[in-house]
């Protein structure tokens, strides 16, 4: 039996106990382990690094849904992450919306084993339980459930500060965590504008953003499944061909075509549209470098003016 000291005061021990349990079972080699029931006092004695080593190492773990039940188990949900905690058994069939626990375990466990995902994918959908409404058929909604998850993430993180010592990794959970919805909205439509803004507002978070998107999924119908997997493909597919193209290096300088017009007494005409093609495809074919100063082209072609009829 705990002393009245140890009660008081906390026991480290206990703590590391029940998170080594957790460790063990994300990692697959728990069988014999006791539960180990723990207080906040007990996890405040330990200290928050000490604490973050072992959830790091069980977030990544190839089954960090079993090490979240034995956290659970160990009533650590209860005494560290009560938002976490207040997910489980909500939905479970009920008002005919997903079992939020069985839901956000399942993310974890499919999301990529970087930190800021698996931690971001943990507190997703932390504001489902404060945001769920119901419309006049019935229909369950969570209007506004990722802004006020990223609220919520804000005072866990006030009250525990296990993010404290790592401000970059804190700020890409809680991005994430506000934006977890924004992907899943792109339904091939988007013009090319829209998929250059939304790759701009997710700026360095865009990968990692994508990933959990991905990882969001887990409808059991293989046709939705495969939908949606489907549109997050194209999404970043596109992204990446409309980043190649953006950053492609323009052949010729921007005020070529004025420099041609004073050069040869052209005025304003198609004629110096098709010089100009004419001109990239001299850049194309290498025998005149990209990127010079309009003065370099100017002197090509006056070299050349028979060719580009001149």
């Amino acid at each position: 039996m705990a002393s009245r000291q140890e009660l008081a005061s906390g026991n480290p021990d206990r703590a590391i106990q029940a998170l080594d349990r957790a460790v063990a079972h994300a990692e697959g080699c728990a069988a014999a382990l006791p539960v180990v029931l723990v207080r906040a006092e007990d996890l405040h004695a330990l200290g928050r690094e000490d604490v973050r080593v072992r959830l790091d190492r069980m977030m990544l773990a190839p089954h960090p849904d079993e090490g979240l039940d034995a956290l659970l188990d160990a009533s650590i949900l209860d005494s560290l992450l009560p938002e976490v905690k207040s997910m489980v058994g909500f939905g479970d069939g009920e008002f005919r919306h997903k079992d939020v626990w069985k839901h956000t375990k399942q993310v974890v466990m499919q999301a990529e084993a970087r930190l800021e995902v698996r931690w971001a994918a943990l507190f997703h959908d932390i504001g489902k339980v404060r945001t769920r409404s119901f419309g006049p058929k019935g229909e369950v909604h969570f209007f506004g459930h990722a802004e006020v998850g990223a609220r919520m993430f804000d005072k866990l993180e006030r009250r525990e500060h296990l993010f404290a010592s790592e401000e970059a990794l804190r700020d890409a959970i809680r991005f994430l965590v506000l934006h977890h919805l924004r992907a899943s909205q792109y339904d091939g439509g988007w013009t090319d504008s829209a998929v250059r803004r939304f790759a701009r507002e997710m700026g360095p978070h865009l990968h990692d953003l994508l990933c959990l998107s991905r990882a969001d999924i887990t409808t059991k119908r293989a046709e939705k499944k495969r939908r949606g997997i489907s549109m997050i493909e194209e999404l970043s597919s596109r992204i990446g061909a409309l980043a190649a193209e953006d950053s492609r290096e323009e052949p010729l300088p921007k005020g070529v075509g004025n420099a041609i017009m004073e050069a040869f007494g052209i005025p304003p005409s198609k004629r110096i549209g098709d010089i100009k093609r004419a001109l990239e495809t001299a850049v194309e074919d290498g025998e005149i470098e990209p990127g010079l100063e309009s003065e370099s082209y100017v002197q090509f072609l006056a070299e050349n003016k028979a060719r580009f009829g001149i």
